[in-house]
């Protein structure tokens, strides 16, 4: 089986569990129902400060910098919050690398770190 099949299977059990928790009605109040779930002990500030404020402290390669407002409201209008979040997965314009460099971070751990970086950069 090729990649390309692997990940279609993957994507169609995907949808299947998803079909199989709305056809079964609501989860219980005594269930919790987790479609993104950080890493256990996983620590927005302390991985900035290891893996993406080398380059978004000094606005190096045109990384936006933490805490400038303007910056990233740009890019979060202009892209999106999800485009945001794909960049920081895979990398962006060869630039920035893929992960932003935290290799241990799993997609639900870089969602939550681009959230961090909007969180402490938007001043509304």
């Amino acid at each position: 089986m090729n990649l390309k099949n692997v990940m279609k299977t993957g994507v169609a059990l995907s949808g299947l569990v998803l079909a199989s928790v709305m056809v079964s009605g609501s989860v219980s109040a005594d269930q919790s129902l987790t479609l993104a779930q950080v890493t256990e002990g996983f620590d927005p500030a302390r991985t900035y400060a290891q893996s993406c404020g080398a380059c978004h402290n000094s606005g190096a390669a045109g990384a936006p910098r933490l805490g400038n407002s303007a910056e990233w409201k740009e890019r979060l209008d202009e892209k999106g919050f999800d485009t945001l979040v794909e960049h920081t997965i895979t990398g962006f314009n060869s630039v920035m690398p893929p992960k932003g460099m935290c290799f241990t971070c799993s997609d639900d751990d870089l969602r939550a770190m681009v959230q961090y970086m909007l969180d402490n950069s938007i001043k509304e």
